[in-house]
């Protein structure tokens, strides 16, 4: 068997040109699986479909080594067939496992109240980061699309702010009162003394007297959820608890799918999920029989 394998790698070099690295993997995988098959009595050219499926699948692993090893498998069966040595491909049915949907962190309405007072509004940079935080949380922008936000992009008088999401589709997501009292705030109050009189259209700018950059926006809200006992929070985190508080305060799927700016309804399910997990915690917390 182990002749086998380093004949196809000599192939996979040979014909695909694939780098060391990745030979040195495939060569790795196949011959851990190849001791996973001895447990079993069988070899590469005996194995039947539920030895490769017990081989590969049988194992607490993360889903992506599984999918990684079964497309080695498969590559190395077609080898096989190709080369001579076998007639029958018992891969053909095996399926790729399906990587389960993990559901966002439930952040409480009262942990976003304490993490929208957090920064120091009396100093620029506070003022700025007071806004930016209400401004994420009141519509649900995606970081990239809040950085890059340039002031015509904003309408204080209606309320609004005109964004240009994934697939340069654009939308119009309203900002509600306290987002456009905090911008109001930071446009008149600190956004000039940040930028010490430089020419810059973006809304958010930085003590360097340029845009805010996606890192810095990311470490501020890490740095005042730290500040609060919020653990692991991140900009993306904040539109998440945005559509979260959403939906558990009964807005329509398709409103948070608009608002959102997905394309397919199913993404914004994944919302409902999180509202009945929730509700499921707080029967848990305060019903007699939870």
């Amino acid at each position: 068997m182990e002749d086998l394998i380093e004949r196809f790698l000599d192939h996979l070099w040979l014909v695909d040109r694939l780098s060391k690295n990745t030979l040195n993997a495939y060569r790795r995988d196949l011959k851990m699986l190849t001791i996973r098959l001895q447990e079993r009595h069988q070899d590469w050219l005996s194995a039947q479909e539920e030895d490769l499926s017990a081989i590969l699948f049988d194992y607490q692993e993360a889903v992506a080594s599984k999918s990684r090893r079964l497309s080695c498998v498969r590559r190395f069966y077609a080898w096989l067939i190709f080369s001579g040595s076998l007639k029958e491909d018992p891969t053909l049915r095996l399926r790729t496992p399906k990587k389960t949907q993990s559901l966002p962190d439930i952040i409480s309405e009262s942990q976003i109240g304490d993490l929208l007072s957090a920064p120091d509004v009396q100093t620029p940079h506070g003022l700025r980061d007071r806004a930016f935080l209400e401004l994420i949380y009141a519509t649900g922008l995606r970081v990239s699309e809040a950085v890059g936000l340039t002031l015509s992009d904003i309408d204080l008088q209606r309320g609004v702010v005109h964004t240009v999401g994934k697939g340069n589709k654009e939308r119009l997501v309203p900002m509600g009162e306290e987002a456009v009292e905090w911008l109001q705030q930071y446009l008149s109050s600190a956004r000039f003394i940040l930028l010490k009189n430089a020419p810059c259209d973006s809304l958010f700018v930085s003590q360097k007297r340029t845009t805010l950059t996606r890192q810095a926006a990311w470490l501020l809200v890490q740095r005042y959820a730290n500040e609060v006992g919020i653990q692991h929070l991140s900009p993306h985190g904040l539109r998440h608890a945005f559509a979260t508080h959403l939906v558990n305060h009964g807005a329509d799927l398709r409103v948070v799918q608009m608002l959102l700016g997905h394309s397919d309804i199913g993404t914004t399910q994944i919302y409902t999920h999180v509202a009945n997990e929730r509700l499921k915690q707080l029967v848990q917390q305060h019903h007699p029989r939870g």
